[in-house]
């Protein structure tokens, strides 16, 4: 007799685009929180999580001392798989995102800026990868 895969045994593949964009989201919620989670051990203070603004989305937004930080969190196999997949789009986004955000907080505007990557591997500690990039100006 051959036996039919129960609803919850389905890969991801064979999961509607529905459930598989509910999946993506909660496998991004869950590699955000131990991102935050991560900073914070490392002396950071989280200022905003899931950042969602017109001009642009940032991740986490972070503090440390006089620096402002704007976090992209990458869930991926590997190091260099995260650090491939931010794109000059994404990251002219983020940039627009922590100014929108800046605009909103004048007390920040003094801070300097700096914008980092959080990659997230399987069943390995996070990476902190500091001032991965600059936005052209």
């Amino acid at each position: 007799m051959r036996r039919v895969p129960s609803p919850r045994a389905r890969t991801s593949r064979q999961l509607d685009p529905l459930a598989r964009r509910r999946a993506a989201e909660r496998r991004g919620l869950r590699a955000e929180t131990l991102a935050a989670a991560w900073l914070i051990l490392k002396g950071y203070r989280i200022l905003a999580r899931r950042l969602r603004t017109p001009a642009g989305e940032v991740d986490l937004v972070a503090r440390r001392g006089d620096t402002l930080v704007a976090v992209e969190v990458k869930a991926r196999a590997s190091l260099q798989s995260a650090v491939d997949s931010v794109s000059p789009r994404q990251r002219w986004r983020v940039a627009r995102g922590l100014e929108s955000f800046i605009a909103g907080r004048p007390d920040l505007a003094r801070l300097h800026r700096r914008f980092d990557l959080v990659a997230i591997r399987p069943w390995r500690w996070p990476v902190h990868l500091i001032d991965i990039w600059r936005p052209q100006r």
